[in-house]
């Protein structure tokens, strides 16, 4: 597979090397072959083959052969045989192979799609020589809607026959009135828009049909309106438009370059990388934005469809089947001029791509972590070179990676210091639990009592944030300590009362509340410890009972609709407290919000994770800017046992660059990213027994030096998880150092065995 270096890609931890490791080759008669990428269709006489990628955990491109009649070339979607099956595969240059041309299976048939690009092909093998997967897999996210590459079906929609009279003894009822009335000089519609539409079901629109009053057509599925960059935006401030400029002539230079977008909260971000957008648009290219939390999309497409006059496309686990098919296939066609998303939109097929957008860069949730562990922010600059297109990194509270880079000037920096329209950023004061301590078996200290009431007296609304669901995150008995146990994971049951449930938040099990301890047999013995989310509501609820209080978590707001209904909600100030996770810390915009209370500051900082410190600061600082985005001043309060702690010092003092030089100077000291490289093995399987035996014998091959170093093997934090024991390996190496090849050579040495998994984690970024 071809491969590009990462040091021409700059920003990245490391340099791309290699090729995954072997991982197998699929059944019949297919050979392995070269991938270059010839522009026309492959003619080699009577011999004519190309090389297929599959969109399956393999390390290589197969050689099939290309019947009569049929032209293919570089990037064409085609289906091929694979043994008994047919499957989906895409042609990746010209075969090259050993075996007779005989002997050779024939491609079945090419998908009436445009070709996955020259830069989308370097992009999988890009992904996949970086992250260490086998270029199949990652295929297979660029190719995740495999219904996409069929023709849309006609959808039947119908048309009011003109001077059409009903037949005897038919009957126009008001339901039969309203969808004729709707038809009266209107375009066709869809069964269900006219039923929808006449609140009525659509038996009713086929009665009409039947009796000759309605004309059925034939109608392809259209896409929704197209963003219209001519329409003007919001007036911007003076740094929003010197910001905004800067944006619009890299996008239309169409070169290269990676920018960091720093701006405190509420200064205006989205709607200068909109100018971004605006100016893709304007050149006829196509735009994605990518964000970490499907929750921040309700707002999000608001402003958007406001600003451009039409929605963008979305892409997320959220969408239907239909959805995602439509979209994916009207992006591939270039129909589709912006995309919001989540990571996994990173591989859509564009064929025009003008610019990228990573907003709230920093966040956790950018990483995947199963299948092709990969980062999307840094795929995204990979994705941005490639092309050659700019990208703009968002953050108020950017990533220490990425600040690092634009401090050494490997990225660009647009600043915008201060808040839109005049708002300040709030007050932060430290709650010190140890002397302001909440009564027995309460969690909001007096402090925050008072300054809750305060707020409720004013008219204003005010915000509870405990990073944790549920009603308690342990259950143990009084009587003889037992605890209630996830079997599958090493996790605690978190309860849920509201939902009357225990539930594992890592693998999804879920049992009743249990009336006696299993362990004891004892009744009324069970007792819930800690706060979650729904204890704090009934706090609230005891303190407050007259306040309108809702829950704003992602098991009590399913979808993107849900959160939006809440959104609008708060926004309309039919709520006074909202009590929540971080589905509610981040992009929301709420003017009468002025008070926010962090139940536990201190949740984040445990564990000893590489970047606890910084991840607290980051989700602490965006969760402070909720409040005072408005015309009144904000407040907010950090409840902790650790004010001394440098991250509370901080926020207290409004000190971000500080707190990132005191962690840039410990990184550094330690080697630690992004000053050093790490990458992990994760070995896995049903068997401890056989995942010791292999954890070791990866441990005994270690590559080691003076520089590389090898920590573990040891338990993860979640030593089991989902019934799979785990172990991990650290690898430890100075920034110049390409992992990649010193881990190829080291899983070389040690047999695995078919019932063991070893995952291979680049750049990690959690450590559970």
């Amino acid at each position: 597979m071809r491969s590009t270096s990462a040091s021409s890609a700059p920003g990245l931890q490391g340099d791309l090397l290699g090729d995954a490791p072997e991982t197998g080759q699929p059944e019949g008669d297919s050979a392995p072959a070269s991938t270059d990428f010839p522009a026309k269709p492959q003619h080699r006489g009577p011999d004519r083959r190309v090389a297929v990628l599959l969109p399956l955990p393999l390390r290589e491109a197969y050689d099939y052969r290309v019947p009569e009649g049929m032209e293919l070339v570089p990037g064409d979607f085609v289906e091929v045989p694979l043994g008994p099956r047919r499957v989906i595969g895409v042609v990746w240059g010209s075969g090259a192979g050993a075996l007779e041309s005989g002997r050779l299976k024939a491609v079945v048939r090419r998908f009436d799609v445009p070709p996955m690009t020259e830069v989308g092909r370097r992009f999988v093998e890009w992904v996949a020589a970086y992250t260490m997967t086998p270029p199949g897999f990652v295929l297979r996210m660029a190719v995740s809607v495999p219904s996409a590459l069929e023709p849309p079906k006609p959808m039947l929609a119908y048309l009011r026959k003109p001077d059409a009279e009903p037949p005897p003894g038919f009957k126009m009822t008001d339901p039969r009135k309203r969808i004729l009335a709707l038809l009266e000089d209107g375009p066709p519609r869809t069964p269900a828009e006219l039923a929808e539409e006449a609140g009525c079901g659509v038996t009713v629109v086929r009665g009409l049909a039947e009796a000759g009053l309605l004309e059925p057509v034939m109608l392809q599925p259209t896409r929704l309106g197209r963003p219209d960059w001519r329409r003007p935006g919001p007036s911007l401030s003076p740094d929003q438009r010197a910001a905004a400029d800067d944006l619009r002539k890299r996008v239309a230079s169409g070169s290269y370059s990676t920018v960091l977008l720093d701006g405190v909260t509420g200064s205006g971000k989205t709607e200068v990388y909109y100018e971004a957008i605006s100016a893709a648009l304007e050149q006829g290219k196509q735009a994605l934005v990518l964000l970490p939390e499907i929750a921040l999309s309700a707002q999000w497409l608001d402003r958007f469809a406001r600003r451009f006059g039409a929605p963008p496309a979305e892409w997320h686990s959220e969408l239907t089947g239909a959805q995602r098919r439509d979209t994916w296939r009207a992006v591939s066609k270039g129909e589709v001029p912006v995309v919001v998303g989540a990571r996994s939109a990173l591989f859509l097929p564009y064929p025009d791509l003008g610019v990228i957008i990573v907003d709230e860069e920093h966040d956790s949730a950018y990483k995947q972590e199963e299948g092709a562990i990969y980062h999307a922010r840094d795929m995204a600059v990979a994705r941005a070179h490639l092309g050659g297109l700019p990208i703009a990194l968002v953050s108020a509270t950017p990533s220490l990676e990425t600040k690092v880079n634009a401090d050494s000037h490997r990225y660009a920096r647009i600043e915008l210091p201060a808040r839109h329209g005049g708002a300040v950023l709030p007050d932060v004061e430290l709650v010190d639990l140890r002397r302001d301590r909440p009564p027995a078996r309460h969690w909001l200290a007096p402090s925050l009592r008072q300054a809750l009431t305060d707020t409720l007296a004013g008219g204003e609304q005010a915000m509870l944030f405990l990073n944790r669901r549920g009603y308690a995150p342990l259950t143990l008995c009084r009587a003889c300590g037992h605890r209630m146990q996830c079997p599958n994971c090493t996790a605690w049951l978190v309860e849920h009362r509201l939902a009357r449930k225990l539930q594992c938040h890592h693998c999804g099990l879920q049992q009743p509340l249990p009336h006696a301890c299993p362990e004891c047999g004892e009744e009324g013995t069970m007792a819930a410890c800690g706060p979650g989310v729904e204890r704090i509501a009934e706090e609230v609820a005891e303190l407050f009972p007259e306040a309108r209080a809702a829950i704003m978590a992602s098991d009590t707001l399913h979808g993107p609709r849900a959160i939006q209904e809440m959104v609008e909600s708060i926004g309309r100030h039919e709520l006074d407290i909202i009590i929540g996770t971080q589905v509610m810390a981040k992009g929301h915009h709420f003017p009468m919000l002025t008070l926010v209370g962090v139940v536990d500051a201190d949740l984040g900082l445990n564990g000893g994770d590489l970047r606890a410190a910084e991840r607290t600061y980051q989700l602490l600082h965006q969760v402070a800017g909720r409040a005072g985005r408005g015309e009144r001043p904000g407040r907010v309060m950090l409840q902790t046992f650790m004010p001394e702690h440098p991250v509370m010092q901080a926020l207290a003092a409004g000190d971000r660059d500080g707190f990132y030089q005191l962690e840039a100077e410990m990184r550094l000291e330690a080697g630690m990213p992004p000053f050093g490289r790490l990458a992990a093995l994760i070995v896995s399987g049903e068997d401890p027994t056989l995942v010791e035996r292999v954890a070791m014998a990866l441990g005994r091959a270690a590559p080691r030096s003076e520089t590389v170093h090898v920590l573990g093997p040891a338990p993860a934090p979640l030593a089991l998880l989902r019934g799979r024991h785990r172990r991990r390996l650290l690898l430890k190496a100075p920034r110049s150092t390409q992992v990649q090849p010193l881990i190829a050579e080291w899983l070389d040495k040690v047999e695995i065995p078919p019932a063991i998994r070893v995952q291979i984690d680049v750049d990690p970024y959690s450590f559970l």
